[in-house]
């Protein structure tokens, strides 16, 4: 009888911390420090990202969308990932940690 090896528990800090791989392309900040990630859902192997943009005229939606799902399918454990792309509630500069405040008044 063939046995099946326990699935890989997957946990919300382990999403979060490869999150922080993911940097929005304008800006020199990971996309959790900016606070663009507003939840994380997992069930079994599957992980869902719900996210903002610093716009909705952000014409580098698809690349971040894409660079998120790669970078949390390429967890072990993870075999599919979604991202979903809200506008609510609406993202502003008070959102970011305050180590991407710093860094992005350095670059500003």
């Amino acid at each position: 009888m063939e046995q099946k090896t326990a699935p890989l528990e997957i946990t919300k800090e382990q999403i979060y911390a490869a999150l922080k791989d993911v940097y929005d392309p304008e800006i020199p900040v990971s996309i959790v420090d900016l606070g663009l990630v507003y939840d994380v859902k997992i069930v079994d192997d599957w992980v869902g990202v719900k996210m903002t943009l610093t716009s909705p005229g952000c014409g580098l939606a698809n690349q971040i969308a894409n660079n998120v799902r790669e970078r949390v399918a390429s967890l072990p454990g993870v075999t599919d990932a979604d991202v979903r792309i809200v506008w609510q509630p609406q993202w502003n500069p008070s959102m970011m940690s305050d180590e991407a405040k710093k860094k992005v008044q350095f670059f500003g």
